[in-house]
């Protein structure tokens, strides 16, 4: 699958793949994320416009007070918010801003990012995350976060924004 794109162009023979072939893709780009790899992020459901990114909570992650880092919860919303955005326009993309507001200590065992797209266009997508701790099989939203999501542009060379080619598997899901 890591030859494959993760944002086929509509009406390519990759346009019409199972949603489980177009999570497995979400998946190898996650994995060639060497962070993402180092702190155990898991995709969990991936659909166009739609993410959910698990991270476990471990010890290494805490911070001094016994909850989540707050730069680990920031990382969970700012990937599920670019998958989010990048399948909704599938194109290559980076986030190109967002905002996080932190509304209780992630405690717990797995922190949940659900992210959407609410609108999106040819070069943009606004899109919005839910981060959830999860304690004894119980979610808790410990924070909300917004984003803007751009495409790339075209390296030289390469396909433009919308043809099938490798540069999805590569930039979708990265934060900047």
């Amino acid at each position: 699958m890591a030859g494959e794109p993760l944002h086929p162009a509509p009406g390519s023979p990759a346009a019409a793949d199972s949603p489980e072939a177009f999570l497995a893709r979400g998946r190898a780009v996650l994995v060639s994320q060497s962070f993402s790899t180092l702190i155990g992020a898991h995709l969990h459901a991936l659909a166009p416009g739609q993410c959910e990114l698990h991270v476990p909570i471990t010890p290494s992650l805490l911070q001094q007070h016994g909850f989540a880092h707050g730069g680990v919860v920031s990382y969970a919303a700012d990937n599920a918010l670019t998958y989010a955005g990048g399948t909704a326009m599938r194109v290559p993309v980076i986030t190109s801003e967002f905002k996080i507001n932190y509304v209780r200590p992630a405690v717990g065992e797995l922190l949940i990012a659900r992210a959407h797209a609410v609108h999106h266009g040819r070069t943009q997508a606004v899109c919005r995350c839910d981060v959830f701790a999860v304690e004894g099989g119980v979610e808790k939203l410990c924070a909300v976060a917004q984003g803007t999501i751009v495409a790339l542009p075209p390296r030289e060379g390469s396909t433009p924004p919308g043809a099938a080619s490798d540069a999805g598997t590569q930039a979708v899901g990265r934060p900047d």
